[in-house]
């Protein structure tokens, strides 16, 4: 070969590479995330939703990225960050909550969107079934509101002579809010207790709403299953073995993080199932075929570590019913 020939063939090449790397990179999928307030915040479910995606083949920063935007407990600056997503074309928007998956509905009626709710989403709207969602929104729901009650009967029997038990809820997501404290208000008179309602929409709010509890002298709280309320798992137990009350939470992760009892859905878990929906999608298999994930496992877990530093002998009958039991 004349070297003025290599020459020129060396230049194509120079010029063909740098084009085809650009090529792959633009090819590896993007995904959107709206979170509330930081990675290590939403830890529980982004440990899940990296699980379920790596089972259908994807791990973030090898071959998928994924963009997040935290709106940091602020729902009216989720239509500006779905903006930023969509102006990115991602791929899939992940929306754990239902305030950031109305957002992401609203904005977009073609990008894939998977949430994470707590309440039927075929009522609230979000899809026109189960079976066949029919849009693009699918997900799953983690029945938050079918469960209340059943934590607040499981609680009672955890503290039987308690008369005033606490219901703190996040008047921000108001739709689900009110169903839920609507429930648990229809179901305490069965138990003989009463409720005291408190509502929170900031860190400085849950601090103020253990303090209410001291003043009324209530010793047991039952924590909604809200997004907000689940990105500030420490926190909250902290303030629990802080003030010595008897929290009941409604998913497990509280209880690793050193809270007393919980009955409900794994978050890790909740978000698994995220994620392998999303790795389907990226796939090529479209929302609207893909039901709608009902959570079906739920757990009773207790801390029996927590319970001695409170002073409470936790009952043979919720040892028995136990799924599992931290010692």
């Amino acid at each position: 070969m004349r070297r003025r020939d290599f020459v020129t063939l060396l230049g194509g090449s120079a010029i063909a590479w740098p084009l085809a790397v650009h090529a792959q990179q633009r090819a590896m999928p993007v995904i959107g995330y709206l979170g509330i307030w930081s990675a290590e915040s939403d830890a529980s479910r982004l440990t899940g939703l990296r699980r379920g995606l790596n089972e259908t083949g994807y791990v973030e920063g090898r071959n998928l990225t994924i963009e997040y935007r935290w709106h940091g407990n602020q729902p009216d600056r989720l239509p500006t960050l779905v903006a930023e997503l969509i102006q990115m074309r991602v791929a899939v928007i992940v929306t754990p909550g239902h305030l950031s998956t109305l957002a992401a509905k609203a904005a977009t009626t073609t990008i894939p969107i998977v949430f994470s709710v707590g309440a039927d989403p075929v009522q609230q709207g979000l899809v026109a079934s189960l079976n066949r969602p029919g849009g693009n929104l699918t997900g799953q729901n983690q029945l938050n509101i079918e469960l209340a009650a059943k934590g607040l009967a499981l609680l009672h029997e955890l503290v039987p002579s308690t008369t005033t038990i606490g219901f703190l809820g996040n008047p921000t997501n108001s739709m689900i809010d009110e169903l839920v404290t609507r429930d648990v208000l229809a179901a305490a008179p069965a138990m003989g207790i009463r409720i005291q309602i408190l509502k929170a929409t900031t860190d400085r709010e849950i601090a103020a709403a253990f303090e209410s509890l001291v003043q009324a002298r209530t010793g047991a709280l039952l924590v909604g299953n809200d997004a907000f309320f689940n990105s500030r798992i420490e926190q909250i137990v902290a303030l629990a073995a802080h003030h010595a009350i008897a929290v009941m939470y409604a998913s497990p992760e509280f209880i690793v993080a050193g809270g007393l009892i919980s009955y409900g859905a794994s978050l890790t878990e909740a978000y698994r199932q995220v994620g392998l929906y999303v790795g389907r999608i990226l796939k090529g298999e479209k929302p609207a075929d893909l039901p709608v994930f009902q959570a079906s496992k739920f757990e009773l877990v207790i801390n029996l570590k927590t319970a001695r530093a409170l002073g409470l002998a936790i009952p043979a009958k919720l040892l028995a019913l136990a799924d599992r039991v931290i010692e």
